[in-house]
């Protein structure tokens, strides 16, 4: 296991979990301001919200060590993470819950988190001090910037989206962040081998998912059937998907992984 640095920081995580606390008193948002963007598609929507203040006190504690300042240049993981190591991009990672779940069950992978929602952020910053994890860095900046501009070729050990958002009205269908041009630029990050695992809980979106996938030629189904995936074990089941399931409702995994 490659040891990580963690105890020269400034703040280690474990150090800030009793600052931080577990208060829930909502406040104006104490994080960093949002970063403006151009108006092309973006892989996020701003959504309303709040900042908590244990939310905010992790963004003061632990967002100099785990919040990356987004630049137009190629990203040395080694140097951002402070040890070498494979990489997994999350594409919006929501409140957090299954990225520090995650993190902490293959401690000796990076994880590098895409991000705008401030409540966000603030929450699973929180997660990362309550935890001790290490292997966690948050870009709050728009994935395809970061894509197109910090992460080189090959790169990436994995690419997880969980739940984008599946604008369910066909006249918005254009705005689903799984579309032709985004995977060919995450095929092209992968290593050999490496994988895209998504899943959606809107069918039409999952078939959308399996069309555009299959068709990527990088890609190639890790399912033989060449259907849907079996959840695979890291991803947790969030308690909207549990009460979806009791509902009836479905939840579709799609894994595939990149060609020699």
């Amino acid at each position: 296991m490659q040891e990580h640095p963690e105890n020269t920081d400034p703040v280690a995580p474990q150090a800030a979990t009793e600052a931080i606390g577990t208060a829930s008193e909502a406040q104006p948002a104490g994080a960093p301001a949002g970063v403006a963007f151009p108006k092309t598609i973006k892989s996020f929507v701003r959504r309303a919200g709040r900042t908590t203040t244990g939310q905010a006190k992790a963004f003061e504690l632990l967002g100099p060590r785990f919040v990356l300042p987004y630049r137009a240049a190629p990203l040395d993981m080694t140097e951002a993470f402070g040890a070498p190591g494979p990489v997994v991009l999350e594409i919006g990672f929501g409140m957090g819950d299954a990225t520090a779940h995650i993190a902490a069950l293959m401690p000796d992978t990076h994880f590098l988190c895409c991000e705008v929602h401030e409540p966000g952020v603030g929450a699973l910053l929180k997660q990362v001090g309550e935890r001790g994890l290490s292997n966690i860095r948050i870009l709050q900046h728009d994935a395809v910037e970061v894509i197109d501009h910090m992460l080189p070729q090959g790169v990436l050990e994995g690419v997880h989206i969980f739940f984008p958002d599946p604008w369910h009205k066909t006249k918005h269908n254009k705005r689903r962040l799984i579309q032709a041009p985004l995977v060919a630029k995450l095929a092209a990050r992968l290593r050999p081998g490496g994988y895209l695992h998504c899943a959606t809980d809107w069918e039409p979106y999952a078939e959308q998912m399996l069309e555009v996938l299959g068709a990527e030629p990088l890609l190639r189904n890790r399912q033989a059937s060449g259907g849907y995936a079996d959840r695979p074990a890291y991803r947790p089941e969030t308690k909207f998907e549990r009460r979806g399931l009791r509902l009836g409702h479905g939840v579709w995994d799609l894994v595939f992984e990149k060609v020699s």
